[in-house]
């Protein structure tokens, strides 16, 4: 009996030996949220990120997620902090950083980094992508799929209406000059070929915010307290915008889509269009004619926002996940991968060095365009962020599209938003 028993217990205590052991060789797994929000077949590339990952660290289980647009992203996300099943880790915009820590949401990074190594790969990101990755001292996110808007242009259309198909609109008088002679109308008077279009559905703060910019103001502090929607140069850069619709009848009328904006371009429906450098390999594949990529044109200065999303920490990992994705993180931030990555998608390297990698000098030797989002870095600004940053962006977006539509003059659309601003982030200050 007694015999049994031990054998009993030596059985017992070998399957909690077994299941021990298993549950040690048990990869870590680490679900991250994808956003797919701009075209190519950037699936394929993150699936075959993970695979390589994966290959070189048995030991860690990628689990990519593809959560839709950006907005669908942090709304999924922050629905699965609340019901306590985030993600390890996300690509989420830059600007969502604030609306992350008010929600308690993630994690900085800086606990996580140990090594004089570490630190070295910390400072490798550029300055103007680390004004929205970092606050009150702490490093919240990591610049991963980052951007600017830029200008693509029909150079064959350029070459058609009389212009150098190799000078493009240095300022705003030249894009107006420009769009004027580009803009092509049929017998009737119906427009055939606009001369230049700027989205107003989706991101339209982004567009507007390189205006901005370009008047000589960014449209919040680094803070994210307050925001300067109502300021006069403003006010003057969105009478500018509604004056390519209005009085000089260059751009469409109305809400002009995000999404179909690059297919205008393709279609040759538009002569010049104001979109993210992310579209770029969608560009160069689909358009069949002889395109140039250029910085945004001036007026007081040079001047775009930076975009695109960041990689965060989410606080309810434990701690061996959270190692897991970091070493994820830094393993696909190397200058070899993100260089790779610009070259397959068009997003902007996000490190100095991935630009000194063979493969990039070589790519930007046969490809200038590629190397205009990164020389346009230096007159980039943070882009708009700020707290409880989805409402108070929203003030601006409706205000924008009122004003394009008609509905309010810039002047009180812009007085409307900045009243609203203010009223959401009183309880930040």
């Amino acid at each position: 009996m007694r015999l049994r028993t031990f054998q009993r217990l030596i059985v017992g205590v070998a399957a909690a030996l077994a299941s021990v052991i298993a549950l040690a060789q048990a990869p870590v797994e680490v679900s991250f949220f994808y956003p797919v929000a701009v075209g190519g077949p950037i699936t394929k590339i993150v699936d075959g990120l993970a695979a390589d990952f994966e290959k070189e660290n048995p030991g860690i289980k990628l689990r990519p997620i593809y959560s839709g647009s950006y907005q669908e992203s942090i709304a999924k996300a922050l629905t699965a902090v609340k019901s306590g099943e985030p993600p390890v880790t996300s690509i989420l915009l830059s600007t969502d950083m604030f609306t992350l820590i008010d929600e308690d949401a993630i994690v900085p990074f800086d606990d996580l980094v140990k090594t004089p190594e570490d630190t070295a790969w910390l400072k490798s990101f550029y300055p103007g992508f680390m004004e929205n990755s970092q606050t009150g001292g702490k490093t919240w996110g990591i610049p991963f799929q980052r951007s600017t808007v830029v200008l693509y242009y029909n150079k064959e259309a350029f070459k058609e209406a009389g212009l150098d198909p190799n000078k493009p609109p240095a300022n705003w008088k030249e894009m107006v000059d420009y769009a004027q002679k580009l803009t092509k109308r049929d017998a009737s008077g119906r427009v055939t070929q606009w001369g230049v279009q700027i989205p107003s559905s989706g991101f339209p703060y982004w567009l507007f915010q390189g205006l901005a910019i370009e008047n000589g103001v960014n449209l919040m502090n680094a803070a994210g307290t307050e925001t300067y929607y109502d300021k006069p140069e403003v006010i003057e850069a969105l009478q500018y915008w509604v004056d390519l619709v209005k009085k000089y009848k260059v751009h469409p009328e109305g809400i002009v889509e995000w999404g179909t904006t690059p297919k205008d371009f393709f279609e040759r429906k538009v002569a010049m269009v104001w979109t993210t450098t992310g579209n770029l390999t969608n560009v160069r594949s689909n358009a069949k004619f002889d395109f140039g990529v250029a910085m945004l044109p001036a007026n007081k200065q040079r001047g775009s926002p930076t975009g695109g999303g960041n990689f965060y920490l989410f606080k309810k990992s434990t701690p061996t996940q959270r190692e897991a994705a970091f070493k994820f993180i830094k393993w696909v931030t190397t200058p070899q991968r993100a260089a790779q990555w610009g070259i397959d998608t068009g997003y902007v390297a996000v490190r100095a060095d991935a630009w000194e990698t063979p493969a990039m000098k070589q790519y930007v030797a046969g490809f200038a365009p590629a190397a205009v989002a990164r020389d346009q870095l230096p007159y980039a600004k943070a882009e708009l962020s700020t707290h409880d940053n989805q409402r108070v962006t929203k003030a601006l977006n409706d205000g924008l599209q009122a004003a394009l539509t008609g509905t309010k003059t810039p002047e009180q659309a812009l007085k409307d938003a900045q009243r609203e601003s203010e009223r959401i982030l009183r309880a930040y200050k």
